[in-house]
């Protein structure tokens, strides 16, 4: 019988006395999450933002886990120095590690143990503190923040303020929840509309104190606390434009206190457009040192909503169809497919790389379609009868009709058009993936969440399109569409995990950047000897948020939502 997840679980991280890899400047940490799937294999669950030059970073991304109590679900921290843009940790310095069970996490409520450089060697230097909290409700705040007349903190301009929301335990400690981003050279900001769990922001408690302090981020090494503000959940709801606590972020990790204030959601849900509430930002040293000190600014909220978060499993048994799409290389550089160095080579079993890969995630997304009719496309092929190159012919040689019966029949027309294609090149992405966009184009016209399309892409690496595949990604992020890519051989990646894009910066030629992170790449090399269901695992990792992340954009709910809770 199948574990069952019992809940979700968000896991809040924070660090003291880091190492310092830096010269002339302090670490720029970032925490990744990895678990374990057997094998001592570990896979990316997810990761916090980078705070720059901070020893003692709290990050304010939470990360998510499910729960399961039957398993022993295996869990590792690792802190990294970040110095470049790229996802690859390989070139980052690692400050320290910590191994534990989700189990030991959850019983434990909160835990801070020392850092290790590698297992049972203590880093020398640096704690981790993991706290861990059950989601319960699926609501989250949605809230516009601006702020009037903030001091200037500069010598030489303004200030940089940026806001972070604080809510208190039941310890009486406040507990980061949000940070907004750094507004540069302005008195007068407004921030990003973001969106925080209600859960998470102040434990679905309406009048649960809140607290927000605002920073100015300064460009030495110090910064300027402009003020801040103290306030319960229900204050903070009622308030749709109430001022927090603004504050001027360093570049070193250090904050110019601007001010501080407390309020509370139920006041922040007064809030409304055209009526914003709003609070003074207080400087504590300046009001106890002059009389006719008044406020260091004031921030206003300008909107503050409760919304229901609708997951991925809600829009599944809501009514979405997943429909599963593969795409399978089949260009020169491959090698013959009669020699058994080549990468289409089917051994005694009948079996190879792209099979295997293709049996580990179709099995896993074919129990989403309900009729389980699958387009299949092989690109880079001389096809007969006349051999001429072709980047989308059917595995089945049937255009009009390229659907095969499960898994199964993928795998069946696969094995009865290989020795009838002679490979060939280039290897281009674009045409399958525009073949798949203007489909998924189609259904999103519906304006419904019925149909969401997965296009698989199985390959040796050698991409030639590149251009045009970045065009045709960044058009697809604007549609209901997640491409994964599975990597053979022993081939450089690079291309592929540039556009696998998780660092945000995937652009068009022409600088368009994408709507949303669509892509997810996996080289099957790490997986060759771990179980199949880990290739699974992590090539669809992150499929699940990507569909909510397409509905959520466009304001879409399941077609059957959910009673709410």
């Amino acid at each position: 019988m199948a574990a069952q997840c019992v809940t979700k679980v968000e896991l809040s991280i924070s660090c003291n006395h880091l190492i310092d890899k830096d010269v002339g400047s302090k670490s720029d940490p970032l925490c990744v999450l990895l678990q374990n799937i057997g094998d001592d294999k570990w896979t990316e669950l997810d990761r916090t933002e980078r705070i720059k030059n901070c020893q003692d970073p709290e990050f304010s991304k939470k990360l998510t886990i499910d729960y399961y109590f039957e398993k022993v679900q295996k869990l590792k921290f690792g802190i990294y120095d970040i110095d470049n843009k790229s996802v690859d940790l390989g070139d980052d310095d690692f400050l320290g590690g910590f191994e534990c069970t989700l189990g030991q996490v959850v019983s434990s409520k909160k835990l801070t143990r020392p850092l290790q450089l590698k297992k049972g060697k203590p880093a020398g230097k640096g704690t981790i503190t993991i706290a861990a909290e059950e989601i319960k409700d699926n609501r989250a705040i949605v809230m516009e923040v601006e702020a009037q007349g903030l001091d200037k903190k500069d010598v030489f301009g303004k200030s940089d303020p940026f806001l972070e929301f604080f809510k208190q335990g039941d310890d009486g400690k406040w507990q980061l929840v949000h940070r907004t981003e750094v507004i540069k050279n302005n008195l007068n900001p407004s921030w990003k509309k973001f969106t925080v769990a209600l859960q998470s922001f102040c434990n679905s408690d309406m009048s649960k104190p809140i607290k927000v302090t605002c920073y100015d981020k300064d460009e030495d090494t110090s910064s300027d606390m402009i003020g801040e503000f103290t306030c319960t959940t229900a204050q903070l709801l009622e308030a749709r434009d109430h001022a927090v606590h603004c504050s001027d972020h360093d570049s070193d990790g250090s904050h110019d206190l601007i001010g501080i204030f407390q309020t509370n959601v139920s006041e922040m849900q007064k809030a409304s457009h055209g009526s914003p509430v709003q609070f003074d930002c207080i400087h504590p040293d300046k009001k106890a040192k002059k009389k006719s000190y008044k406020n260091s600014g004031v921030v206003k909220i300008k909107s503050c909503k409760i919304e229901q978060q609708f997951t991925f499993l809600d829009y599944v048994m809501g009514g979405c169809q997943i429909n599963f799409t593969v795409g399978i290389d089949f260009t020169g550089s491959n090698g013959d497919p009669r020699s058994p160095e080549s990468l289409h080579y089917l051994s005694p079993d009948g079996m190879n790389q792209y099979l295997t890969a293709l049996w580990s995630v179709g099995q896993v997304v074919q129990d989403y379609d309900t009729d389980k009719l699958f387009p299949a496309f092989g690109f880079g092929a001389q096809v007969p009868p006349d051999f001429k190159v072709s980047h989308e012919f059917a595995l089945n040689f049937n255009p009009n009709s390229p659907y095969c019966q499960g898994i199964q029949g993928i795998v069946e027309a696969y094995r009865m058009v290989l020795p009838q294609v002679r490979l060939y090149g280039p290897t281009n992405f674009s045409p399958i993936i525009n073949h798949v966009a203007r489909i998924a184009s189609g259904a999103a016209q519906q304006g419904t969440a019925s149909q969401y399309f997965v296009l698989l892409i199985i390959t040796d690496g050698e991409i030639t399109d590149l251009d045009q595949t970045r065009q045709a990604i960044v058009d697809s992020s604007r549609l209901p569409m997640s491409i994964i890519i599975v990597g053979v051989g022993e081939a450089d990646f690079k291309a592929m995990e540039f556009l696998d894009g998780d660092d945000g910066v995937l652009k068009s030629l022409s600088g368009q950047p994408v709507a949303r992170d669509i892509v997810q790449f996996v080289p099957f090399r790490d997986f060759v000897k771990a179980p199949r269901e880990a290739l699974a695992q992590s090539v669809l990792a992150e499929v699940p948020n990507q569909v909510v992340s397409y509905y959520k954009m466009h304001k879409l709910g399941p077609v059957n939502p959910p009673a709410p809770k």
